[in-house]
């Protein structure tokens, strides 16, 4: 089952229909922890703005603000979220996966052609790997806190072996007529991903209750 929630957090409806972003509630909980696997994303839209942004407003506590941070924001909302894996999901039958961000290809500079705006004609990975100087803040604030909760949570680490393929999109054959380089539309690098995810699930059913013993961070790239 897909289950909608961009941000994990809830987006709530003031009295005069006003959307709050709530960094303090996850409400959805009780769903998700009815089932065998639960497998979260959110970074993609926590730095939109204007028609692309969903909300109106940010609650933090008793604080309300038009904005705030971004960073800050996804921050207090992925502590809530690993307070509520925490207190609420029983490892022993639920199964939970984070999985990290996703790299974009707009920037040519990256890979020695500052010109390019999009990977659409690259044909070959970028030799030489994730450097600290291109690490995504994002991804060390997950790294952080999902290496803080208690109980074990699978962190699929898909940042570097992404970073690298620049090669790795559909370009123009998305059916979008155009590239892009956030999604990463099948198929393509998520393959890779897909096996790797199907390789723990595997590999956790044969081993049954050892499973468990499962790394707590699960690298696509060593």
């Amino acid at each position: 089952m897909l289950f909608t929630s961009h941000y994990l957090v809830d987006i709530e409806q003031d009295k005069i229909g006003r959307r709050v972003l709530n960094l303090g509630l996850v409400s959805s909980g009780n769903l998700w922890k009815q089932m065998d696997v639960l497998i979260f994303n959110t970074w993609l839209w926590w730095y939109r703005k204007g028609p692309k942004q969903g909300w109106n407003y940010i609650r933090d506590g008793k604080i309300i603000s038009k904005d705030m941070n971004r960073m800050t924001a996804f921050t207090k909302a992925l502590r809530t979220w690993a307070k509520w894996v925490d207190s609420s999901v029983d490892t022993t039958k639920t199964s939970v996966f984070f999985q990290g961000v996703s790299p974009a290809h707009y920037n040519g500079a990256a890979w020695g052609r500052p010109r390019a705006r999009d990977c659409s004609n690259e044909t070959k990975p970028i030799a030489g790997g994730l450097t600290q100087s291109v690490v995504p803040l994002a991804l060390k604030v997950q790294q952080d806190i999902i290496g803080s909760i208690r109980k074990p949570v699978h962190f699929l680490n898909i940042t570097a072996m992404s970073y690298m393929r620049k090669d790795g999109h559909p370009a123009s054959h998305n059916g979008l007529g155009g590239m892009d380089c956030t999604h990463w539309c099948i198929a393509g690098v998520p393959d890779t991903w897909n096996h790797i995810l199907s390789t723990i699930l595997i590999y956790s059913g044969k081993r049954g209750k050892e499973s468990k013993k499962l790394p707590r961070q699960t690298l696509a790239h060593k």
